[in-house]
């Protein structure tokens, strides 16, 4: 493969496929489009005037260039500073909007941070309240206009500026082994680890990717992005449209997701399970509101896609009724989705199978995939082609990666995506790359040889005092498939039995106290009801005989609210932080195993 850096895309859109919307956004209530010749003006432009402030990328190392942090909702300016910062030769280090005080302050100054972008007001009082604790922050630049701040615009510089042409001459030099970015891993536990991803690993993974799916060049083509830029699942997928030519449309916030993917009518978008799992739930909502026959023609549609599966046919008539299903039933859930997705791709957690054999059932395919930061990072994904998906696995590796499962299980990687190392921490990094391989930290499987099944984290797993090792998302991935479970923590290490925290999911809840006649008061009071424990204890043994016995929950506590990132239990990209939930509910723990 002949490499290239990130920001070759434009020209290269520019030479194979120019339009009229290369990223696209909604400004007070209308949508903005911007040109690819816009883009390459304004991020010229850009880079120009941080040539000015004198950024630069010195010597082209990671401790010699100078890092710009950007921490903002996802927007066509987040895109321009990328490039910008790249062209240049400098590192961009992006963080989450949700990222607390302390992590900031932590990553800055790791990184000797000379400037920031910022969206909006919140964010630059944030990090406006940080400045005496970071002595290389120069100035906070915000996206909107705000009042007594600086607005990234200033920064432009017009073309016929000296520093144009200097922008011209440096990106000719700037090599593919240079880094694009540090990206900051959140983890679970302790300081972030800063992960160095060259040009040469984000751009050989986009590329692989995009044929392995593949993604043919669409000029023409939309997709809604929605997740964080600053994780590395969406900013490689940016990569991939923009060298694909597909224009991207930025939703307004989580919350307008709906009506935004209603109004862009998207050919795809990529996701998180957790949001799947979302939607999921909002439309068995809406299918329990039915009456009489729409209702019984619902559920007979839904329970059909459950015995789905797209490795063998149901035969004829199952193929008869699934067809009569979708354009009944399935039908109207497309049209939710803005009628025209193709793909819907998925990864950062597993996903429910019940959840893939029902969306890939009723016409909207849902592609799980997998890989992580340090591996640029897509290692797998279920393809569209034939026989390249298989349900409850996270596909075949995507070509150009070696992959090898070590003898304990822990699944490793090698080829050019895998990271550079962990930034200024040496001892880290010879911990994770042995001999070029990526040790991941995740345990997994083949399937017939050619599918990735994920197991566990190597972390997660845990043993009883009876020395048996549970791997907990198994279970609670099956667990989940229930509509009156919300979330749930299997628990049980160094204990002689398994237990569970319990999220219930309370709409489902409360419409079933009402079919019983009971009244619904408070969340506090509902998970303590003798019926509603009566009724979960009946649920967990029904999913018990899922497992073996050492696997089997034995014991649960519910638990009143829901775990989110505002509270402190998932991670920005909506995994479990199971050591908080451990710390958090350590009373409800030790119920459980209360003699």
């Amino acid at each position: 493969m002949e490499y290239k850096r990130l920001f070759d895309c434009i020209e290269h859109q520019l030479q194979h496929f120019p339009t009229d919307e290369m990223l696209v956004s909604k400004v007070n209530g209308t949508w903005v489009k911007h040109s690819t010749q816009e883009v390459a003006q304004t991020v010229n432009s850009l880079s120009a005037g941080l040539l000015q402030l004198g950024v630069s990328g010195h010597d082209f190392t990671p401790e010699g260039s100078d890092k710009i942090a950007i921490i903002s909702n996802n927007r066509p300016e987040w895109v321009f500073t990328d490039l910008a910062v790249q062209q240049i030769g400098a590192i961009l280090v992006p963080l989450y909007p949700t990222t607390n005080p302390l992590e900031i302050e932590f990553i800055f100054n790791n990184a000797a941070v000379k400037y920031a972008f910022v969206s909006n007001q919140e964010m630059y009082d944030k990090i406006n309240a940080l400045r005496s604790k970071i002595p290389s922050l120069k100035e906070i630049f915000v996206f909107d206009e705000i009042p007594g701040t600086v607005h990234w615009k200033t920064l432009l510089q017009p073309a016929e500026s000296s520093y144009q042409t200097q922008v011209n001459t440096i990106k000719a030099t700037i090599p593919t082994s240079h880094l694009a970015t540090i990206i900051y891993t959140s983890g679970t536990t302790g300081t972030p680890k800063g992960v160095m991803l060259s040009h040469k690993n984000i751009y050989s993974n986009v590329m692989m990717s995009k044929e392995s799916f593949p993604f043919r060049d669409a000029p023409g083509s939309k997709i809604l992005s929605f997740l964080p830029l600053n994780h590395i699942f969406e900013k490689a997928c940016t990569y991939i449209y923009l060298y694909s030519g597909i224009s991207i449309y930025y939703a307004e916030n989580l919350e307008t997701i709906g009506d935004n993917l209603r109004e862009v009518k998207p050919d795809g978008f990529t996701t998180v399970p957790r949001l799947l799992e979302k939607v999921f739930e909002k439309i068995m909502a809406k299918g329990n509101e039915l009456t009489g026959t729409k209702r019984k023609l619902f559920f007979w549609a839904v329970d059909l896609a459950e015995k789905y599966d797209n490795y063998k046919s149901g035969g004829a008539w199952y193929n008869i009724q699934l067809a009569i299903a979708r354009k009944l039933i399935f039908s109207k859930w497309k049209e939710a989705l803005g009628g025209r997705v193709s793909f819907i791709i998925t990864g950062g957690a597993a996903c429910q199978v019940k959840l893939l054999r029902i969306f890939n059932a009723a016409g909207i395919p849902v592609y799980e995939g997998y890989g992580p930061t340090e591996n640029s990072p897509v290692i797998t994904v279920n393809r569209q082609s034939p026989g390249g998906m298989r349900f409850g696995t996270v596909g075949p590796p995507v070509n150009g990666q070696e992959v090898k499962i070590a003898e304990d299980g822990e699944i490793c990687v090698k080829g050019p995506s895998v990271m550079e190392g962990y930034y200024l921490r040496p001892d880290l990094t010879a911990e994770v790359i042995i001999d070029g391989w990526l040790y991941t930290g995740d345990i997994g499987v083949w399937v017939d040889k050619k599918y990735l099944k994920i197991t566990d984290r190597k972390k997660e797993l845990f043993k009883t005092s009876g020395g048996k090792y549970v791997a907990p998302q198994p279970i609670e991935n099956k667990f989940k498939e229930s509509p009156f479970i919300e979330q749930m923590m299997v628990v049980g290490a160094d204990k002689k039995f398994v237990g569970a925290l319990i999220v219930p999911s309370f709409a489902t809840l409360k419409d079933w106290m009402r079919e019983k006649g009971l009244t619904y008061t408070t969340n506090e009071d509902v998970v303590h009801h003798p019926r509603v424990l009566e009724l979960y204890k009946e649920l967990v043994e029904s999913f018990n005989t899922y497992f073996n016995h050492v696997e089997q929950i034995k014991k649960f506590e519910l638990l009143p609210r829901e775990w989110t990132i505002d509270t402190g239990e998932m991670t920005p990209k909506l995994s479990l932080k199971r050591k908080v939930v451990m710390e958090k509910y350590k009373d409800a723990i030790e119920r459980i195993y209360a003699e």
